[in-house]
């Protein structure tokens, strides 16, 4: 060829595309050929051990570390795929980060979806070199080809620091108003990303977003209804913004709901499922507290909840969307009903996750309209039987806020009959505070109260709160006379059948027992039925017992030297048997043997003085609500009960030649009736044998003022503190929520002691706390050394 023509040979040009030709050629034939990434996966899942894939994982890092160190651009894009797929597994893969710059800096579409890919996987906003991304993000930003532009907004989205948001602001906004509408859909989501990470950048992409809505695309459509609603949650001033828009997107919602079929938007028979949920989860954000704003969505929400079809998952998404829009705006109560009648109907539904869904739900709508609840409740109490142990959780929370004056007989009756079925300890625990709770709230009487405290202590047997046996024997203590040998007699009754093996209910039947047995005896129903040696072998069989522990066994021995008093034909075997315990194993339970024993041989003339009844123990926890805790008020009045109530204690005193009665009933803050008894056997500390500190009856407990612990971002924790028995700690702990639209999930309360006390947390009533909802705990600190509290 002439090399004068003017489409001549070309050398320089040639010579170089022939000699890269060659270098690779001779790069290929010196370097083995990585293998492909399905053989890898195949190697590494034909691996039989643990220590098997790590070799294999191990030696596929060295082959690919040394072709990154050679610079091998051939294999490059292998290589980086292989080291995803490794860092998937979990092992580490940073060495690969410069080689995804490297890959997205390549003019090439495959070596772009690899690299930027390697990008979203190992690299975030926490490490330097996701700065050195950025200019090759603006060039592909601005690429003409619609793919490298949706790869780039995709990585923005995922690893954008705020720095790089706000550089890359303005291109994201640009690329919104693209006529290009796959181009628009990917924007939408980068600006949603850059609006959760950088709340500012709202006012920049206000503008495009507002066009978004009347997009014909539901791809598009769907994203900027995502963009708006992350933008109301951010920020009032948009909110409020776009509350005018409520009628586009009713227009949006309805046409939707009136569309025919359509094969492109049709999921199983509903017409774009995805879009419907997400404008009802951003009507339910615009119409929140607005009556105007609410008032022109009533009528699209009324269609959906009636049009939507119920036989399918996607048709109850709908509906259970429906519902939470309902129930979170201004809306009227005709649509209340409707929308907690649905629920009713997802309760009969065959799938568990639906029925869960409907009890959750249920159960955060209660609090805003409990008569229309109320009328599925016999549906509810059926949940209670369900096999699913989440649904009979929900269930039985949802039946305790359901609980009324009106209703609180039948509803503990399911309650009861629940805690007794039930297999899990748990449910027996927080199911009992929960009946106790509402027996305190709702009882109509004394009676069916202290009935309603035998059935949770016989039904949930050793698993009832700690403070149940205090707080039953304050009740009992504080009842008529008729009422105090009835409930005695029907403790009685549980003894009998064999039920040693429950602690509390042996607890309060020995005190019962120790303090009004006599009256059961001789004044009721077991009259000429019921003899005291027939007793007396029921307290040899708890004495001796192994079921029964320390604390049930000091209770059984006190009640019997109580009974020492009360029966008038058993004195010598009484005696016989607390002599036995003068030798017991147990440190605390010989010291009562040894000075109960003191107590009939040398002090006998003081013992009808000692183990005298007791006077009602009064119940100051109400009283100290009312009037504000630790008031000087509530101090006076609890001091006046506690002298009023010592009258014959001060007597006796008196006849022991004490030179003041004042120094015995002068209490401090928190003393109560109970523990000014003490001071009565302190004057007996010449007895032989340890000191009578721990001889009288249990004390009862002392309540202390409430406290508020924690409050913050509406958000308030408060602990009621309560002496237990045996000198630990009882508190109460109470969560509110004082959020009118924001429920707080997997709510758990932590709290530690030092190594010299016993930390035991019952469950939560839920791990839910609603709106303007509440959950209560039950926190015992024990003290088994002894050390000292104050």
């Amino acid at each position: 060829m002439n090399p004068s023509e003017p489409h001549g040979f070309n050398a320089p040009f040639n010579m170089a595309t022939i000699k890269q030709v060659i270098n690779e050629a001779v790069e290929r034939v010196r370097m083995p050929t990585p293998v492909r990434l399905r053989d890898l996966i195949r190697h590494i899942r034909a691996a039989r051990t643990a220590a098997e894939e790590r070799a294999v994982v191990n030696k596929e890092c060295a082959l690919i570390r040394a072709c990154f160190r050679e610079d091998d651009s051939l294999w490059r894009c292998r290589n980086l795929a292989k080291l995803l797929y490794i860092h998937m597994l979990g092992y580490p893969a940073h060495f690969g980060q410069l080689e995804c710059l490297k890959l997205i800096a390549s003019p090439r579409f495959t070596d772009k979806r690899i690299g930027y890919l390697g990008a979203m996987l190992l690299l975030d906003e926490r490490q330097d070199v996701h700065l050195l991304i950025t200019n090759s993000l603006k060039n592909d930003l601005n690429s003409t080809t619609q793919f490298v532009v949706g790869l780039a907004l995709c990585t923005l989205g995922a690893i954008a620091s705020p720095e790089m948001a706000r550089d890359l602001a303005s291109e994201i906004d640009r690329l919104a108003r693209s006529p290009n509408a796959y181009i628009r859909k990917k924007a939408a989501l980068c600006a949603f990303r850059v609006v959760r990470k950088v709340p500012e950048s709202i006012e920049i992409f206000l503008p495009a977003t507002r066009s978004l809505l009347t997009e014909k695309n539901h791809g598009v459509l769907i994203t900027g209804v995502t963009l708006i609603t992350e933008m109301c949650e951010k920020s009032p001033d948009t909110l409020a913004h776009f509350k005018k828009l409520v009628p586009n997107l009713v227009r949006i919602l309805k046409n939707l709901i009136l569309a025919g079929y359509s094969p492109e938007h049709d999921v199983s028979g509903v017409s774009d499922p995805f879009l419907q949920v997400k404008i009802l989860r951003l009507l339910r954000i615009l119409g929140r507290g607005d009556p105007e704003t609410s008032e022109a969505m009533n009528d699209v929400l009324a269609q959906v909840a009636t049009n939507t079809e119920t036989t399918k998952n996607v048709g109850n998404t709908i509906l259970y969307e429906t519902v939470l829009s309902i129930m979170d705006i201004q809306s009227e109560s005709g649509l209340r009903v409707l929308a907690i009648n649905i629920l009713g109907r997802f309760l009969l539904n065959n799938d568990k996750n639906i029925r869960y869904v409907a009890l959750n739900t249920l159960l955060k709508t209660s609090a805003k309209d409990l008569s229309a609840v109320q009328r599925h409740r016999s549906t509810i109490l059926e949940c209670l039987k369900d096999p699913d142990v989440s649904i009979r959780r929900r269930a039985m929370e949802l039946c305790v806020a359901l609980v009324n004056h009106s209703n609180v007989r039948s509803m503990i009756t399911e309650l009861l009959l629940f805690v007794e079925r039930s297999p899990e300890p748990e449910f027996k625990s927080v199911c009992s505070s929960h009946i106790m709770h509402c027996a305190d709230k709702f009882s109509p009487d004394n009676k069916w109260r202290l009935e309603t405290l035998l059935r949770v202590i016989v039904a949930a047997g050793n698993n009832v709160r700690d403070d149940v046996v205090s707080s039953t024997i304050q009740l009992i203590s504080d009842s008529p006379r008729e009422l105090q040998a009835s409930i005695t007699a029907d403790f009685w009754r549980e003894l009998c059948v064999d039920k040693i093996d429950r602690q509390p209910l042996v607890q309060v039947a020995m005190w019962s027992l120790g303090e009004y047995g006599d009256i059961m005896l001789y004044d009721s129903e077991f009259a000429s039925k019921l003899t005291e040696e027939e007793i007396l072998d029921v307290y040899q069989r708890m004495l001796w017992a192994p079921q029964n522990n320390i604390v049930t066994k000091q209770y059984a021995l006190l009640s019997l030297v109580k009974l020492s008093t009360r029966f008038k034909s058993a004195l010598q075997r009484i005696n016989r048997m607390v002599e036995q315990f003068g030798s017991h194993l147990h440190i605390e339970m010989q010291q009562r043997g040894v000075e109960f024993t003191a107590l009939f041989s040398q002090y006998d003339h003081l013992r009808p003085s000692l183990l005298e009844r007791m006077p009602p123990i009064p119940n100051t926890k109400p009283k100290m609500d009312e009037m504000g805790g630790d008031s000087p008020e509530m101090e006076s009045l609890v001091i006046d009960q506690v002298v009023e109530q010592q009258d014959s204690s001060n007597a006796l005193l008196l006849l022991l030649g004490t030179s003041t009665a004042e120094t015995a009933i002068l209490p401090d803050t928190n003393i109560n009736s109970i523990e000014n008894n003490q001071d009565l056997l302190d004057l007996l500390g010449g007895l032989d044998g340890p000191s009578l500190n721990n001889v009288d009856i249990p004390k009862a407990p002392i309540h202390k003022p409430s406290m508020t612990v924690f409050e913050k971002d509406n958000l308030k924790i408060n602990f009621e503190v309560e002496q237990t028995i045996d000198g630990g700690y009882e508190i109460l702990m109470t969560a509110y929520n004082f959020s009118n639209n924001q429920t707080l999930d997997n709510f758990v309360l932590q709290a530690a002691v030092p190594k010299t006390f016993v930390l035991k947390m019952q469950p939560a009533s839920s791990t839910q706390l609603p709106p303007t909802g509440e959950i209560t705990q039950v926190i015992s600190i024990k003290n088994p050394t002894n050390v000292s509290t104050s």
